[in-house]
């Protein structure tokens, strides 16, 4: 197994040293091609309008000036073009990737690149900041992404469905097993816009998020995380909502 690292944090994020671990404890052949800075929030995005720095940090690990998605081109059609990876790990991720997240999520674009491309694709995101004043427990996926990615591959999927896996906010020891999920949808609003006063009186502002706990629906991702499972919700790459297609297509004909 050859397995290639990305992730949207940055080449010297902590959830990328808990990628590697889990990722050595399943082969020696790993490497990592991560953006040099964080990208969170850059989605499926490419750079197209400024050119691409590599930089070789030691063998096997590289760093972009670019996006999750440009890593992986980089990682595919350059660094590792004459043996491809044969699995994607994107994350560990800071911070789960639930429910409309993933269509924001650096993360999740990695392991929707690796998927582009034809090769199986596992995004992994650590929950955290659901009991007050905690540390991020980096070893709930450190400990059970292995045990994990072994099924997964063995169970294998489709070339067009990427692997979205998220890690509760407990110690290994509390885990209470693993779901297969839908994803799920929030059901308050999250997102926050702080306005603030810069050193010369100008306002900007700033996009942030609330910890806002819900009550999700059952079989979702966020119930899955919420009662401290692992969450594995498989994303299709093709958007189309096939059902909808059909009641328009009834509606146009003439």
């Amino acid at each position: 197994m050859r397995i290639l690292i990305t992730n949207d944090d940055g080449i010297h994020a902590p959830g990328l040293g808990a990628a590697e671990r889990i990722a050595h404890a399943l082969t020696d052949d790993v490497w990592i091609v991560a953006p040099e800075t964080e990208q969170s929030g850059a989605s499926h995005s490419l750079t197209l309008a400024l050119p691409l720095r590599l930089r070789e940090i030691d063998p096997r690990r590289f760093a972009v000036t670019g996006t999750p998605t440009d890593c992986v081109m980089m990682a595919c059609a350059h660094i590792m073009k004459d043996a491809q990876p044969t699995l994607i790990l994107s994350g560990v991720n800071r911070g789960s990737n639930l429910a409309d997240d993933v269509t924001y999520s650096g993360t999740i674009a990695g392991a929707m690149e690796g998927c582009a491309l034809g090769i199986p694709s596992i995004a992994m995101s650590q929950s955290y900041g659901f009991e007050p004043n905690s540390d991020i427990r980096w070893n709930c996926g450190e400990t059970h992404g292995p045990g994990l990615i072994r099924r997964l591959v063995e169970i294998g999927w489709p070339s067009d469905v990427l692997m979205n896996v998220n890690f509760p906010d407990c110690v290994p020891e509390d885990v209470k097993g693993t779901e297969i999920t839908l994803q799920g949808k929030r059901d308050l609003q999250t997102a926050a816009l702080d306005r603030r006063i810069d050193a010369r009186g100008f306002p900007y502002f700033w996009i942030g998020f609330k910890r806002v706990r819900s009550n999700p629906q059952e079989g979702t991702d966020l119930r899955a995380i919420y009662e401290k499972r692992i969450s594995v919700t498989p994303l299709h790459l093709n958007l189309t909502e096939r059902g909808e297609v059909e009641r328009m297509r009834r509606a146009f004909v003439p």
